[in-house]
């Protein structure tokens, strides 16, 4: 038989488990949870409201294209120029140089302008027109250079050129680099001002 004592062990408390005492981890995970459920809810919310779509007066809309290949990378723009001098002396007319790329978007609203009405007949009348890749900025920039255009002020950049070859107009500011906010009518009076 086994004697009872009147005293019992008594159970040794666990610590109290707060984001403190469980360290930083824990509080940091908590934190989190609290911020990705606000994120959640915040987003949810914005979600479901209706939004409008706001575009600014002022800004024409952008038209819609599909993009084609315009800018030849293997085409040598001595060789190009060359041949559009020699035809614009033959028939008359002027040379417009026109440097970018297939991926620049604002080239490529630009090519549909000069190929809608009235600018098509404009163009078909005065101009030989000469397509000069640049790369992504970094090819033909000699060429550009020798024309006086500055590619680092955005593309596309536009030269007219006389029969002669002579340069009449470079683009020195970048005027036609946001063409995807601009009107065909720009486009109308450039070819108006330089048709001669």
């Amino acid at each position: 038989m086994t004697q009872r004592t009147g005293f019992r062990k008594k159970p040794t408390p666990e610590p109290k488990r707060t984001p403190v005492a469980m360290g930083p981890m824990a509080g940091l995970m908590a934190v989190c949870l609290v911020g990705m459920v606000g994120m959640y809810l915040w987003t949810s919310r914005r979600a479901t409201a209706p939004v409008a779509p706001v575009a600014p007066a002022s800004l024409p809309a952008v038209p819609a294209y599909t993009p084609k290949h315009i800018y030849s990378e293997s085409a040598n723009p001595a060789t190009d120029i060359a041949a559009g001098v020699a035809q614009a002396k033959r028939e008359h007319k002027r040379v417009i140089l026109d440097f970018g790329g297939d991926w620049c978007g604002d080239c490529q609203v630009l090519d549909l302008y000069f190929h809608q009405a009235p600018n098509d007949a404009l163009l078909e009348k005065s101009f030989v027109l000469v397509h000069v890749w640049i790369g992504h900025m970094d090819t033909n920039l000699e060429v550009a250079q020798k024309y006086g255009v500055p590619i680092a002020k955005g593309v596309p950049a536009l030269a007219v050129l006389r029969a002669d070859g002579k340069v009449l107009y470079a683009q020195a500011t970048g005027e036609f680099r946001d063409m995807r906010h601009m009107e065909p009518g720009s486009v109308t009076e450039f070819l108006e001002a330089w048709k001669g």
